[in-house]
């Protein structure tokens, strides 16, 4: 017996306009008839466009199906085969909810169909959102805790802003959809997952907040979507820590293929449809939303380890093994996408800061993954292209090849907040650093990372030390925020730290933390779960409210 045909994910909602919206889902066969049922006793239709995901594949580290090991059953990567549909909805009211389901049918003849949910088109100015502020997932331990929560606690929200790293290894398909360890990306955002958490023997399993079936969601691109130098052999972990400058690419290899011989950001692109920039496509974009503007940059580095052991290639040098073979370097924390003063993308975010949408929106947000302010440990060395320093001996060989980064040349500090300050930005959303912190300026524009779902990485407070190269201590700050501003302490209920004093900042692995933009008041509140009392009470933490233009 065949066994009954399943979709890959439930439906979700991308691209909205003020009278449509699109319907995207995936299914692991080709199938036919991929349609979308909506209105009134679902009398009408909409068919979708199929198309293949080019690189999605399963290699010796996924947890996919029966492989519970490395290399189980995969022993090198392996093309798996994922079809995406992509229906758009029309005729739609503002406002106005409306139910809709998805139907596929298996080459074989049997069809499969979703629940029964809701969809809207972009809502009017005026109209009062709940939107959900996140980052981070990454299949991390408290992310299905973390939106089950969310759902429990605020109900349906209006809309998602994600600010990067969505998985661990974009090309690797069941981060995304079904890792048997049931916390991928799209089962936890569509309360599908399946993660079992244990404390003092007593296990929880949580199942993630029904989410983007009824919101749409806007994403922005951290250093987890962009995939490295493209391999056949291998593994896919390898191949995304690849990844190196387009421009050493052009050298290396010529123009031909230049993506594949640098880095590439193709499936976090095939499986979004996002509002488009004449320049940076999906890469970078703005868009209104109710009475928010929100512009959503490509501001992300390679991220390479800090550690100095001369078998490293890390942040701050290349592997000493390596050094006559620069096909092999890793060529530091190199930007994948410019923002310096005159680059596209900063031209692009110039022209949009000027235009009559961003202008007379009541609110304008910006979101991106690198932080600007933070306490966490990825801020340092600063946002800035490496500078090499080579030392050579006496007949000209490579004895060592370092990296710094000035400080002054801060792209992100430098370049891009004095245009968010010259144009009146209230709001700025990022993470990275896989916790919550919140900063404000001395103009009163917000800042605010709310990563923390699990694997925390600590923040630099107290007596807790940034990894930073002996001799760097003056230019890579080991302690706070390296740009100068103080953290804000929650103003409800802050953590108290082992000293009875309250924290700035929540870094755990126990207790998860999740952001509501309520635009209807104008407050972006935060909350935390502690998942060890797994019957305890959400508690709001902090709540600040933005200016409205």
């Amino acid at each position: 017996m065949t066994p009954a045909p399943q979709l890959l994910t439930d439906p979700f909602l991308q691209l909205p306009t003020n009278t449509t919206v699109r319907v995207v889902w995936f299914t692991d066969f080709a199938g036919s008839q991929h349609t979308v049922t909506y209105g009134e006793n679902l009398i009408k239709a909409a068919e979708a466009n199929t198309t293949k995901l080019s690189r999605t594949r399963e290699d010796q580290k996924s947890r996919v199906a029966n492989q519970t090991q490395d290399s189980e059953i995969f022993k090198e990567p392996i093309r798996r085969l994922i079809w995406r549909h992509e229906a758009e909805v029309t005729e739609l009211t503002p406002g106005v909810r409306v139910p809709y389901r998805v139907t596929s049918v298996r080459e074989d003849g049997e069809r499969v169909s979703s629940d029964i949910f809701t969809l809207a088109p972009t809502p009017k100015p005026g109209t009062p959102l709940k939107i959900l502020l996140t980052s981070d997932h990454q299949l991390k331990p408290m992310t299905a805790a973390n939106l089950q929560k969310v759902v429990e606690t605020v109900g349906q929200v209006d809309g998602v802003w994600f600010a990067g790293d969505l998985v661990n290894v974009p090309d690797r398909a069941s981060e995304w959809f079904d890792d048997n360890r049931g916390g991928a990306l799209f089962p936890g955002l569509q309360g599908r997952a399946n993660y079992e958490m244990e404390h003092q023997q007593v296990k929880t399993t949580y199942t993630g907040g029904q989410i983007i079936q009824h919101a749409p969601m806007f994403t922005s691109i951290g250093n987890h979507e962009v995939m490295g130098r493209f391999q056949k052999t291998g593994n896919l972990d390898n191949e995304f820590n690849d990844g190196i400058p387009r421009e050493v690419a052009l050298k290396l290899y010529g123009e031909k293929s230049l993506k594949d011989n640098s880095f590439n950001t193709v499936t976090y692109e095939e499986i979004f449809t996002l509002p488009e920039s004449k320049t940076g496509g999906k890469t970078y974009y703005a868009v209104s939303f109710g009475d928010v503007r929100l512009v959503v940059l490509y501001i992300t580095n390679m991220w390479r380890t800090p550690r100095l052991d001369p078998e490293v290639t890390g942040r701050y040098q290349e592997k000493k093994a390596d050094l006559k073979y620069p096909k092999t370097w890793g060529y530091g924390q190199f930007i994948f996408e410019p923002i310096t003063e005159g680059s596209k993308q900063y031209n692009w975010l110039k022209t949009e800061l000027n235009s009559p949408e961003f202008k007379q929106a009541k609110y304008k947000v910006v979101m991106f993954h690198h932080p600007p302010h933070t306490l966490g440990d990825n801020i340092v060395p600063p946002y800035t292209n490496p500078v090499p320093i080579m030392e050579q001996d006496n007949d000209g060989n490579l004895k060592t090849l370092s990296y710094e980064y000035p400080k002054n040349a801060d792209y992100i500090i430098r370049d891009v907040i004095p245009l968010l300050e010259a144009a009146d930005v209230q709001f700025v959303l990022y993470g990275h650093s896989h916790l919550w912190n919140r900063f404000v300026s001395s103009s009163g524009m917000h800042f605010l990372e709310t990563s923390n779902v699990g694997n925390s990485y600590g923040a630099a407070w107290g007596e807790r030390k940034r990894e930073v190269p002996k001799g760097y201590e003056k230019d890579y700050i080991e302690i706070g925020d390296p740009n100068g501003l103080e953290p804000v302490l929650p103003t409800i209920a802050p953590l108290l730290g082992e000293d009875g004093h309250p924290l700035p900042y929540i870094a755990s692995n126990d207790i998860t933390v999740f952001s509501i933009f309520d635009t209807g008041s104008g407050t972006i509140s935060s909350y935390l779960f502690d998942t060890r009392k797994p019957d305890s009470e959400v508690l709001k933490f902090d709540e600040f409210k933005l200016k409205s233009s």
